[in-house]
Order: structure tokens, then C-alpha cells, then sequence
């Protein structure tokens, strides 16, 4: 199988998990209308989701570090399906909870095992990793019109519809891991990888895809009720916006690899947060349609650094990549949603419109944590498929 194929597969794996993580706050307009949740609760389903995923995904990146699990791609993607699909089911909040919670570990078991081997078949491209980052951002854009158009037009009942998109994610992963001679393997952290490891980096790197997640996971859990309750919103207007947030980040990550290639990582992600800051003071205070060009700048902005911080992470810690992944990949896109209940009881508290207004502060925090960064002087040894070689090789080359 060639490179571009198995990044595209990946890609469409990628896809298909995001989805459930979109799908969780496309959700919300749909138990408050229908189950009478306040801010409060209904944030408290976007924290079931994330809270076990923050948790284990680090353990899942440890454990993908010590040995290849490639088995957990297909499985951990029918797991984040089949959460979703019970969500509907039944009108008990626990049993909500519940169900969204196994969809939450699904996703943190998917994502380590899958920035390793997305690394390995991008061969250290910042581009390539660029494309599978995109598969993400498509799910994710993806989520609001499926969900609309399944739960929409017939309830919460329907839910079980929304599994579909698992076994096709299944499918694509299982072809890329059946791909003769192409079965990764783990690699193994030597002495001097571990002597290269950046710590210090990586914390702060870290620190700042928590600040990202939660700018980005609050806007997600609550752009579309604020939306639809500005003067002239409505239903359709608050699904458009959400659709804009996702679709801009395709862009942006897109736009990330590239940028990538003529700067160093640590530049492109340190100029993107206060473009960022910007843009989201004014989704929450400009009014009329250019409330969606502000949108689509907030979601672009926020995706450039996306899979650039992925790569920084496991430069950063060579010798456990599975575990830098996990944080880097895996939290960035659930740590947000442990701050939901607070931005949902400040909501309930005062209005969308003051809890949202925090979130203009974090970009601001995260373009000074970059500013004590530097591009890491080796890169993690990537790993290409040679013309006629049996399986994946490591190289050396530097970036």
C-alpha cells in the first residue's frame, strides 16, 4: 500500500471517530429541547465524555508505547460508535451519561495508537500529518449536519442510526492494517532517545492544547444555543455556525502543514493564538451574519497548531511516543470539556454571552507559553516504507 493511500485511509478512520466527539455538543440543543436539561446538565454530558477520555488516554499512550496495538483502531472506533448510538435511548440522565461516557473511551483508546501510526505512514511530513489531522476536523464538521438530519427529523430515538459511521471507520482502518508487509510495530524507546527527551517542553506544550481544547470544546458545547438565542437566531442558524466552527478547522489544518514547511512549527503555532483571541472576541461580540466570518477565523486559527503540536509533542518526548500523543492528539480535543460545567453554570448564573467572554483570554496565555518554546534541533526518527522493503524503516532524516 502506498503512503498516500494508507494517509488517506487513516484519514477516513480519523473522520469517522471525530464524528462522536462533534456529535456529543450537537447534541445539546436536542436534550435541552427535548429533555428540559438547563446549561448546567446538559455541559455535564460534554464532561462524561471527556472526563474518562482525559484520564485514560495517557494510559492508552503508555501502553501503546510499550508494545503495537494496532487491534485497538477498528475496535475503539465501534466502542465511540456505539456510545453515541445508546445516548438517545431511554430518558434517564445517568444512563446518558453513561453511554456517552463508553463513547468518550472509545475515542481516547483510538487516538494514541493512531498518531503513532499515522506518523510512521507519513514519514515525518508535516503536511501529511496535516491531511490525517484533516480526516478530524471533517468528522467534526461533519457531526451537526448528521446529527440534524437523523435526530432532527426524528428524535433522540433514532440515535442508533448514528453507528454507521464506526463501521465504516472500522472498515478503514482494518484495510490499512491488513495492507501486506505493512503492519506497524512499535517503536522502542532506546537509551538515547530517552536522554533526549524535553520535559520541561512538553509540560508547557501541554499546558497550552489544555488552553486550546478549552477555547475550542467551550464554543463547540455552546455556539450553537447562543446562536440560536441572539436577536434573528433560530434552530437552522445555531447548526450553521457549529458547522462553520468544525469546517474552519479543516481549513486550518490544512493551512498548519503547510506553513509548517516554510517556518518552524513553534513559530506557526505561537502566531496563530492571538489572530485566535481576536477572532473569538468577536464571535461573542459582534453582531449580525459577521458573527460566521469570526467563526470560521476562530475554528481556522485554533486548527493551524493542531497537528503541528502532535509532532512538536513527540520530538519533544522521543522515547514515548504513544504517551505524547495521547496528551497531545487525545486531549486536545476533550480537556475543554472538563471546564464545561463551569462555563455552564456561569451561564446559568449570568448568560451565554459573559461565561462565553473568558475564552478570549486563553489564546492570549498560550501565544506566551509558545514564546518560551523552541523547535526541537533532532525530530523523532520517522519511519518511511522504502521501494521493495518487507516493512516500516526508521530514518534519521532531519527536519
Amino acid at each position: 500500500m502506498r503512503r498516500n493511500t494508507s494517509i488517506i485511509l487513516l484519514s477516513a478512520g480519523h473522520a469517522c471517530v471525530d464524528v462522536y466527539q462533534g456529535a456529543v455538543p450537537s447534541l445539546i440543543p436536542f436534550l435541552v429541547a427535548q429533555r428540559g436539561y438547563g446549561y448546567t446538565a446538559a455541559s455535564g454530558v460534554v464532561l462524561a465524555a471527556s472526563l474518562l477520555s482525559s484520564v485514560a488516554q495517557p494510559a492508552f499512550g503508555a501502553l501503546t508505547d510499550r508494545r503495537a496495538v494496532p487491534w485497538l483502531l477498528p475496535v475503539s472506533t465501534l466502542l465511540a460508535g456505539a456510545g453515541i448510538a445508546l445516548s438517545g435511548l431511554g430518558g434517564s440522565y445517568l444512563l446518558t451519561l453513561a453511554c456517552v461516557a463508553l463513547s468518550g473511551i472509545g475515542v481516547a483508546a483510538y487516538h494514541p495508537e493512531s498518531a503513532r501510526v499515522a506518523r510512521q505512514a507519513a514519514a515525518g511530513a508535516h503536511s501529511a500529518m496535516g491531511w490525517f489531522s484533516l480526516g478530524g476536523n471533517a468528522g467534526f464538521a461533519l457531526a451537526p449536519l448528521l446529527v440534524a438530519a437523523v435526530v432532527g427529523t426524528g428524535g433522540l430515538g433514532r440515535t442508533p442510526l448514528l453507528v454507521l459511521p464506526a463501521l465504516a471507520g472500522a472498515g478503514a482502518c482494518l484495510a490499512v492494517l491488513r495492507a501486506p508487509g505493512r503492519r506497524p510495530s512499535a517503536p522502542a524507546g532506546t537509551a538515547a532517545a530517552r536522554a533526549a527527551d524535553d520535559t520541561a517542553s512538553f509540560v508547557k506544550l501541554s499546558l497550552v492544547v489544555v488552553c486550546r481544547s478549552v477555547v475550542f470544546l467551550g464554543l463547540s458545547t455552546f455556539l450553537s444555543l447562543y446562536v440560536e438565542q441572539r436577536p434573528g437566531g433560530s434552530r437552522a442558524a445555531g447548526t450553521a455556525a457549529l458547522f462553520v466552527l468544525y469546517l474552519g478547522g479543516a481549513v486550518g489544518s490544512v493551512l498548519g502543514g503547510a506553513l509548517a514547511e516554510r517556518w518552524d512549527r513553534v513559530t506557526v503555532c505561537r502566531w496563530s493564538y492571538p489572530v485566535a483571541s481576536v477572532a473569538v472576541a468577536g464571535v461573542v461580540y459582534v453582531p449580525g451574519p459577521a458573527l460566521y466570518a469570526c467563526v470560521a477565523l476562530t475554528s481556522a486559527c485554533l486548527y493551524v497548531p493542531f497537528s503541528l503540536q502532535v509532532t512538536l509533542g513527540q520530538d519533544y518526548l522521543p522515547s514515548r511516543v504513544g504517551t505524547a500523543g495521547g496528551i497531545t492528539l487525545g486531549l486536545a480535543v476533550s480537556a475543554g470539556g472538563l471546564a464545561s460545567p463551569l462555563i455552564g453554570r456561569l451561564a446559568d448564573a449570568t448568560s451565554l454571552r459573559t461565561a462565553l467572554a473568558p475564552l478570549v483570554v486563553l489564546p492570549v496565555l498560550n501565544w506566551l507559553l509558545l514564546r518560551t518554546l523552541r523547535e526541537p534541533a533532532l525530530a523523532h526518527p520517522a519511519f518511511t516504507t522504502e521501494p521493495g522493503a518487507s516493512r516500516l524503516q526508521p530514518s534519521t532524516r532531519r527536519r
